[in-house]
């Protein structure tokens, strides 16, 4: 029997990424440092801890006939990621993210989506034969850095093979409530679970708030990321909250995906769902203690080594 693939739908980026000491004024010219071109994107990072941790991944994605698509794919193709189904939109330019990372390790993003946001028929149909011959028991990781549109698409032809679905809804203003549903999960940070439910997410209680309302809507099960590095997780009617354990912040880009990517991995093994969001956060944590988002991705044996000190931790609110 084939076994399981992670397949990763969405955002394929360029990154270019520096280190600032601050956020500029209006007219200010502001000098940085630490300049590096990698390889970026939603999917494409989930698609790499996804390898990283010893699961192969499907990546399905756009990028332009430019030579930035080189750059956005090298680290994918090193990484073993398979890329059969990333699609070129002709006449286009790979989707650019210009990361501006400050001392304490938090960052600012500019995402020109580009190629993300160009789709044809045929790309589609590209997505949906992807699903449509994945082995049995695969994930389908999504986010909504790509058209809405795309999404849904993929979202119901891998609802309608009974796949476990992961939706991490950024753009939160794309994200489809009615595909949502069928999620088996969602993994909004506190700006998108605000956007999707209109509640700030300033704090455990208002997390937890947040995540009975996305439950309300349908959604099986919630994991509100936290700003301290923790997770909310509602699941069968039961709140836990991971508590963060401290670790040297180095660069926080990537974290969330690194989140949901391994999320993915951690039900596609049907591991009990607190202890699938530990092994989430564990990798998140790693991945903010070096610079970059693919280059510092940890490894299974890493994530392991510290998921047992956020289980021992865990926070039962109901």
């Amino acid at each position: 029997m084939t076994n399981p693939v992670l397949l990763s739908l969405g955002s394929i980026n360029a990154d270019f990424q520096v280190r600032v000491g601050g956020s500029p004024a209006l007219g200010e010219t502001l000098i940085a440092s630490d300049f590096v071109r990698l390889g970026g994107g939603k999917a494409a990072n989930v698609a790499v801890l996804a390898q990283r941790v010893g699961v192969p991944a499907r990546l399905l994605g756009q990028v332009g006939d430019d030579a930035l698509g080189e750059q956005a794919l090298g680290p994918l193709r090193e990484a073993g990621v398979d890329l059969a189904y990333v699609s070129t939109a002709c006449g286009c330019a790979t989707a650019v993210s210009m990361v501006a990372v400050l001392p304490d390790g938090r960052k600012s993003i500019i995402l020109a989506n580009n190629a993300n946001d160009v789709w044809d028929e045929e790309g589609i149909r590209r997505v949906v034969g992807a699903i449509d011959g994945a082995p049995e028991c695969s994930v389908l990781v999504v986010d909504y850095e790509v058209p809405p549109a795309v999404a849904r698409r993929a979202i119901e032809v891998a609802a309608r093979r009974g796949l476990l679905i992961v939706i991490d809804p950024s753009l939160a203003g794309r994200a489809d409530r009615e595909m949502l549903t069928h999620a088996t999960a969602v993994t909004p940070n506190p700006v998108e679970a605000e956007g999707l439910t209109g509640i700030k997410v300033d704090g455990i209680e208002a997390a937890a708030r947040a995540a009975g309302r996305l439950v309300a809507f349908g959604i099986p099960s919630a994991c509100v990321k936290l700003a301290d590095g923790g997770c909310l997780v509602l699941h069968r009617g039961e709140t836990s909250v991971v508590t963060p354990v401290p670790v040297p912040v180095v660069d926080t880009t990537g974290a969330g995906d690194a989140f949901a990517g391994a999320l993915a991995v951690a039900l596609m093994e049907r591991r009990p769902f607190v202890d699938a969001a530990c092994f989430a956060t564990a990798a998140s944590h790693l991945a903010v203690t070096a610079y970059g988002s693919q280059p510092a991705y940890p490894s299974r044996r890493e994530i392991e080594d510290l998921q047992p000190s956020l289980l021992a931790n865990i926070q039962r609110l109901t």
